[in-house]
């Protein structure tokens, strides 16, 4: 992939944690498609209904602590694929998620929370 390719993807990648930290559901709808989906634990989320839901939920219940708390570990960016590595401690000792961007959109998502019990 090219180094311009790579580049949007680390710009929509900044732009949705940017605005998922902040509690923006409109602007992170802006960074998907109709055709994107999110693979979670919990199954397929599909659309922009299905992702609205989704993202509109995850803001309301997280609670501004968690947010706050919520530190990178790794970050990574080839071509079309970004890869984050999380945490939120003590709320969060780990997340991840896998994002494919295509033509400054997420098409595809993949999405897990490690708590503990």
């Amino acid at each position: 992939m090219t180094t311009e390719v790579s580049k949007q993807t680390e710009s929509v990648l900044i732009h949705h944690l940017q605005v998922l930290t902040g509690g923006q559901l409109e602007e992170v709808l802006r960074d998907y498609t109709e055709d994107s989906v999110i693979f979670t634990a919990n199954g397929l989320v599909k659309g922009l209904a299905g992702i609205r839901a989704f993202f509109d939920a995850f803001i309301k219940n997280t609670p501004p602590e968690v947010v706050k708390a919520f530190t990178m570990i790794r970050q990574e960016v080839e071509g079309e694929v970004a890869y984050i590595l999380w945490k939120a401690n003590p709320f969060i000792p780990l997340g991840t998620d896998t994002f494919v961007v295509r033509n400054g959109k997420i098409m595809d998502q993949t999405f897990v929370l490690f708590t503990s019990s």
